[in-house]
């Protein structure tokens, strides 16, 4: 690699890469869980709690590795491609339909789900599998996912993620140089999955959850990683969604995206940020 480049955020000298090449040829026997975690103590690629971003570490290392870039030593297990696959069980089929408008709406809470939470993690994963349109991805990094309830039911799910590291209209509007962006891109979450389940038909539903979210996310972020953003930001399909519920609870848009993905690799699609 000749010149420097993004890679999940982060930018890699050809030095670096050098590094990543020599920690690979001075220990033979470390499987990819453990160059990961080499590579990051010799980065000092750290999240702000002071730990190392190994898992991120290694999904860079392993696309690296499918572009040529460095060579990984095989895996030690065969891969299973079940292993991550979500089939769809009697728990998210359809429910009786809500049409009642938000302020009639009875129990409406909001719930953080946690990965501890097993029953309730999978549940979020496979309603997102099975009815959003851009279906289930597992998040690496910071990340919060809510499960929005009424009458004990839920009715909508969000997640949230890291921010894409580069989009021409946020970056205009708040005015930041290259090291700075670098430097304060944590402080920015973005809206990954918004999804109001198909049988819920509820007006002003959408709105308000976005709007209740905005209120709570910081103190939230907060409490599981120790800083509060100061920004969100989400990608609406203009070709599906025209964002009127952001707009409604007073999200600003700021523009058309250039085609470029979440770390800077071109993509095919444009979205309204």
């Amino acid at each position: 690699m000749a010149e420097s480049e993004v890679w999940s955020g982060r930018i890699f000298r050809p030095e670096d890469i050098n590094l990543i090449k020599t920690l690979i040829r001075q220990n033979p026997s470390a499987n990819r869980a453990e160059l990961s975690r080499l590579v990051c103590e010799q980065l000092d690629w750290k999240d702000s709690s002071g730990g190392l971003k190994a898992m991120r570490c290694r999904v860079v290392m392993l696309r690296m590795s499918e572009k040529g870039i460095i060579a990984l030593p095989p895996p030690r297990f065969k891969k299973n491609p079940d292993r991550h696959r979500i089939l769809s069980t009697p728990a998210t089929d359809p429910k009786i339909a809500v049409s009642l408008p938000v302020h009639e709406l009875n129990g409406l809470r909001i719930d953080i789900i946690t990965a501890k939470d097993k029953v309730l993690s999978r549940l979020w994963n496979e309603y997102i599998q099975r009815y959003h349109y851009l279906g289930y991805e597992p998040c690496i990094g910071a990340n919060i996912r809510y499960m929005v309830w009424s009458n004990g039911e839920p009715i909508a799910l969000l997640g949230f993620g890291a921010a894409a590291w580069q989009v021409a209209p946020r970056d205009k509007f708040i005015g930041w140089n290259h090291d700075l962006r670098k430097l304060n891109l944590k402080y920015i979450v973005n809206n990954t999955r918004f999804l109001i389940l198909p049988w819920v038909n509820s007006k002003n539903l959408a709105s308000w959850i976005l709007s209740q979210v905005s209120k709570r996310l910081p103190s939230d972020w907060i409490a599981r990683y120790g800083y509060s953003p100061y920004l969100m930001e989400t990608f609406v399909d203009s070709s599906k969604y025209s964002g009127h519920c952001y707009k409604a609870s007073s999200w600003k848009w700021l523009g058309r995206t250039t085609g470029r993905g979440k770390y800077g690799a071109p993509r095919t699609k444009h979205a309204e940020c």
